[in-house]
């Protein structure tokens, strides 16, 4: 590789401008964590590699060396690596990361596709985006997420954060923590994410920076006033005052952006007997077209001032104001498991139905909403002290936010009201592995024919014509935390650290459900002309158009009313539910030299005492009683971490530790709907279980780690998890004595019942191996100089039994294997990076009605992506960069199967190709 020196205002220059290109940029991250150098500019990394992981236990960053003016540097997207790797090479734990190649620009315009690039991590894609990961075979709920290492709430329904809260610009560094110590704070079982932000005292240089782009969804606009066009913009200003003892940094962030989707969806599938056979066909279909719109703004501050040589002081903020506004359209088919159906013309192909022709079909049009409106809030305060004496601690106060409000409005309409009263259709069909594709008879865009009303008698007498789901949630999350490190000089023990943690989270969920219904007690009616929309086409499943209108508007002007849900099941999902944890640890750092070698690492323990507490509403057949239950008890979690490192380069390490994971929160609501089974002539019933403990593991890692100076390395990565305990549903007894018991229950009942709810049991053991590799070609031949090569990828075993009895079962977000790969050509301000990421078969987790958690086995996905770019690096553009990127570039499609059976699609979800162009302008 050919390089120049610089001065260091020319290096951060080139440096800033080269990475900017990458706001966007799908395709990086892999790569993530591998090359051994010295960052090349302290823009590109905020917290500097210490071997003994001081910056995991320490929420603050540390300062790095300036650039001198003989120094090499290497910028953009070659650098971002070699800061990457940097990490995992000086740190005792096991950890990748991802670096930005600029000022706030990760090498993605999505941070979870940026860490879904590392080796062992991946990512479920949910309305064609990525936001939620796995690492390690194991779903979301296993993982935690800080910022700036403080635990944050989140806008999902568990812990598990969903990464479009936060937006790439604001973001300067991703370290994902794949050990535990004791010093890290929060930890996950599978992981933990830590998001940094940039420090503008160790940034030392003053910089502002601008950038935009467009975005274009191939897809087209699939909804009446939906858009295929979008935007995002993002502005940055760091700067030091006071002669650098006061430094600030901001950041501002817009996004509009749309995701439109294709959707066909299959109810299951039915036995029937064709020709004195038994077969599988299709039950019912389910197919819509949905135009999301997504709007954030995202906000963060840091001030920072160095009171003294000995103590500093932070203060962070963060906001984001996120609205994912959706509108979906389509069909709904009872077929083979509809009432009055018959199937004739039938053709099987494997057991399967291929082809055939439904009668008497009754179908009901949807015309569906979506709004979730989310604002997260996190602030903290870091004060330092680092003595000249060995002497040093820090006090760290944080608070984080999220109210989040989740409408969805459903409503139906089509030829008749109530089964059997209205016009039916002959549909013919043909089944294959891209789902059911249709040929009706009847056109269900016409007004005349299709009105708004009740077509299959869903709600019975309620006369229900569609239905309404408002679900407010309130995360909240104070932590206090004090750690005193005392440096020691011995030849083993480096520092001893001694600390201890206060985190306040509480977590409450209300729902409010109501029937949507006519006025005046009316069963059916026509759309008014004024509300009638351009019909939604649904050809690509041979449906045709579909009478379109805006839900919202028609409930707004008062052509649909609302009843209240008053079942038991709605305030049975209800809860509000508290963890106080007093966590105190004390660690050990070592560091030893051994011959000509270095042993680094850290040995320590967490002592954790959990308080929990759920509230909620008990049903008694008549009416409501408010109860609270919880638990309290303690986990002690040893840890260690050794790293052995040779001057040739090699790097071993072992780690091995105690985690815990803490159940989810719904899972832990005290609320139970229960009633008289008259079947059995019992009392039986469903709900949380408030008395739930942590999934709890023993953790085993070794890694092999070969460096080849500063620019390229090969990996290998194995762990161990030998789970000690799981959480599943089970049927079990319960006494209900002491509850109000319900009218219905026959006098002389046993109180002794059944209950449906999650338990504590056994766990299982998880396994694997982790491979991943960097190398520049120019290191192979000095003609190949600017190309590279990068990569991962992991095999996974898992033989959990989530089901007590059972046989090991995959568990979601396992897939057996996972990989991805980067080439990548940067010289001459000229970068073109190609990108492939691919997963197999995993069981992933959707959301169902009522927001309810629904698991369906996905099949295995390839998704590719690429991007070109240009730095202006003299002249009067100097600092401009300019990008052209391509989002799954071969239109993978998410399918989900029925038991893993191929032909049986039921889920299939295209998303089509994002292609997006921008600019960014560093000053």
């Amino acid at each position: 590789m050919t390089v120049r020196p610089v001065a260091p205002a020319d290096a951060a220059r080139s440096f800033l401008k080269l990475g900017v290109s990458t706001l966007a940029m799908v395709i990086a991250a892999p790569v993530f964590a591998q090359v051994a150098t010295t960052p090349a500019d302290p823009a590109a990394s905020t917290t500097a590699a210490t071997p003994n992981d001081g910056a995991a236990a320490d929420p603050q960053t540390q300062t790095q060396d300036g650039v001198g003016s003989g120094d090499i540097v290497v910028t953009g997207f070659r650098a971002a690596l070699e800061n990457a790797v940097a990490e995992k090479k000086n740190r005792d734990l096991v950890v990748e990361s991802v670096s930005a190649e600029d000022i706030g620009k990760l090498p993605d315009a999505s941070i979870a596709e940026s860490i879904a690039r590392l080796p062992g991590v991946t990512s479920q894609r949910v309305n064609g985006r990525s936001n939620a990961i796995s690492i390690r075979g194991f779903a979301p709920d296993f993982s935690t997420t800080l910022l700036n290492g403080r635990e944050q709430t989140s806008t999902g329904d568990n812990r598990a954060v969903e990464y479009d809260q936060y937006p790439a610009e604001v973001v300067n560094q991703v370290l994902i923590y794949k050990t535990a110590n004791a010093g890290l704070i929060g930890q996950g079982l599978s992981g933990t994410v830590d998001l940094k932000t940039i420090r503008p005292l160790d940034y030392g240089k003053r910089v502002f920076s601008v950038g935009a782009r467009g975005t274009y969804a191939d897809i087209g606009k699939l909804n009446a006033g939906s858009k295929d066009f979008g935007y995002r913009a993002s502005a940055t200003y760091v700067d030091q005052f006071a002669n650098d003892t006061i430094g600030v940094a901001l950041s501002a962030s817009y996004l509009n952006e749309p995701y439109q989707i294709q959707e066909g969806n299959a109810w299951g599938y039915a036995p029937v007997t064709v020709n004195g056979a038994s077969a599988n066909v299709i039950g019912g279909s389910k197919s819509y077209v949905t135009s999301t719109t997504l709007k954030r703004l995202g906000l963060s501050g840091t001030l920072q001032w160095k009171m003294s040589d000995t103590f500093t002081s932070t203060l962070d903020g963060f906001y984001s104001d996120f609205n994912d506004d959706q509108i979906k359209r389509g069909i709904e088919l009872p077929l083979a498991w509809g009432s009055g159906t018959t199937l004739t013309n039938a053709t099987v192909s494997n057991g399967l139905v291929t082809s055939g022709t439904f009668n008497n079909v009754e179908g009901v049009v949807r015309n569906d909403s979506f709004q979730r409106k989310a604002k997260l809030y996190s602030f903290g305060y870091n004060g330092k002290y680092k003595g000249d004496d060995g002497w040093s601690a820090f006090i760290d106060l944080s608070y984080s936010r999220t109210d989040r409000d989740e409408v969805t409005l459903e409503t139906y309409s089509g030829t008749g009201y109530g089964q059997g009263n209205g016009a039916t259709d002959t549909i013919g069909f043909t089944t294959g592995r891209t789902g059911t594709v249709f040929k009706p008879t009847l056109n269900y865009s016409d007004p005349n024919l299709i009105q708004l009303t009740d077509p299959l008698g869903w709600g019975g007498t309620t006369r229900q014509a569609g239905y309404f789901n408002d679900r407010k949630i309130t995360d909240q999350i104070k932590q206090y935390r004090v750690e005193i490190e005392r440096e020691v000089e011995t030849p083993i023990v480096h520092a001893i650290r001694f600390g201890l943690n206060y985190t306040d989270h509480s977590k409450s969920l209300a729902p409010n459900e109501s029937f949507v219904t006519l006025p005046n007690g009316a069963t059916i009616a026509p759309l008014p002309q004024q509300y009638r929309q351009t019909p939604t086409d649904l050809t690509y499943l041979g449906l045709g158009p579909m009478l379109s209108y805006d839900p919202r508007a028609l409930l707004a002007g008062g052509v649909y009313t609302l009843t209240p849900n008053t079942s038991p099941d709605v305030p049975a999902k209800a809860y509000t539910t508290t963890e106080h944890l007093m966590t105190a640890y004390l660690q050990t750092d070592l560091r030893a030299q051994i011959g000509a070698a270095e042993l680094t690492g850290n040995i320590g323990v967490q002592a954790v005492g959990t308080e929990q507490k759920s509230r909620g509403l008990i049903y008694n057949g008549s009416g409501y009683t408010s109860i609270v239950q919880g638990d309290d008890y303690w986990d002690i979690l040893p840890s260690a971490n050794l790293s052995l490192r040779l001057p040739s380069d090699w790097v071993f390490r072992v780690a091995a530790a105690r985690q815990m994971m803490r159940p989810r929160f719904d899972d832990m609501r005290v609320a139970l709907s229960y009633g008289f089974d008259t079947a059995q002539g019992i009392i039986s019933g469903n709900g949380g279980n408030p008395y739930l403990r942590p999934i709890r593991a023993n953790s085993f890692d070794v890694t092999v780690e070969k460096y080849f100076g500063t620019r390229g390395y090969l990996a290998a990565q194995g762990f161990y998890k030998d789970l000690k305990s799981f959480v599943y549903n089970l049927e079990q007894p319960y006494d209900y004595a002491g509850l109000p018991l319900p009218a219905a229950v026959p006098v002389g009942t046993p109180t002794l019942g059944r209950i449906t709810r999650p338990i504590n049991g056994s766990g299982g053991t998880i396994y694997g191996v982790e491979l991943a590799g960097t190398l520049p070609l120019g290191q192979v031949a000095s003609f190949l100089d600017g190309f590279g090569l990068t990569g991962g990828g992991s095999y996974t075993k898992t033989e959990i039994v989530p089901t007590p009895g059972g046989e090991p079962e995959d568990i979601p977000g396992y897939s057996r294997w996972v990989a991805n790969g980067t080439a990548f050509f940067e010289k001459w301000g000229l970068n073109i990076r190609g990108s492939v990421r691919y997963r197999s078969t995993f069981v992933g987790e959707l959301s169902g009605f009522g927001a309810n958690r629904v698991r369906r086995r996905a099949i295995d996905e390839t998704i590719v992506d690429g991007q070109i770019g240009y730095d202006f690096q003299e002249g009067t553009f100097k600092g401009l960069s300019l990008f052209l990127q391509g989002q799954n570039l071969t239109d993978t499609p998410f399918v989900t199967t029925n038991g893993g059976q191929r032909d049986q699609v039921i889920d299939y979800q295209s998303y089509g190709r994002r292609f997006l162009a921008g600019f960014t302008y560093r000053f």
